[in-house]
């Protein structure tokens, strides 16, 4: 899995089940499911809409960098996969073109020291910013 870059998003998340699938979300991290049963929606924490039905805070994100051809096979799991041998469950949401990983905050840097001793490069912005202010 060399030469896989996975960026970490700043925001805090929160992932919520709501009561109408009316719900617009302005964020450009938005993302949001309707099933015959329920309608979800994982955005930023500050932007957490007054219709949420129940929600749970606490969750942190990265993505896997760049457009993935759909013909791409295991890269999710092979993701999941270091997770899970570190005890990190996570919540995935795909896009057209990527993935988007989130676990729980308190996990979240156990998370991308394990990824990263697992081959695959991780790009947080706060870092390089901490990197280009010394």
């Amino acid at each position: 899995m060399s030469g896989l870059v996975l960026k970490v998003l700043p925001e805090a998340f929160s992932v919520c089940q709501l009561a109408s699938p009316a719900v617009e979300c302005a964020a450009p991290y938005c993302f949001a499911a309707k099933t015959a049963d329920e309608v979800s929606l994982v955005c930023p924490t500050k932007l957490v809409p007054s219709e949420t039905v129940r929600r749970e805070d606490g969750w942190r994100a990265f993505f896997v960098d760049g457009t993935l051809d759909f013909s791409l096979v295991g890269i999710l799991a092979r993701i999941a996969e270091v997770l899970a041998r570190e005890e990190i469950a996570i919540f995935a949401v795909s896009t057209y073109h990527t993935d988007y990983i989130l676990t729980k905050a308190d996990l979240f840097d156990r998370a991308l020291s394990a990824l990263a001793a697992a081959g695959f490069a991780v790009i947080d912005p706060k870092e390089e910013a901490e990197c280009s202010v010394n």
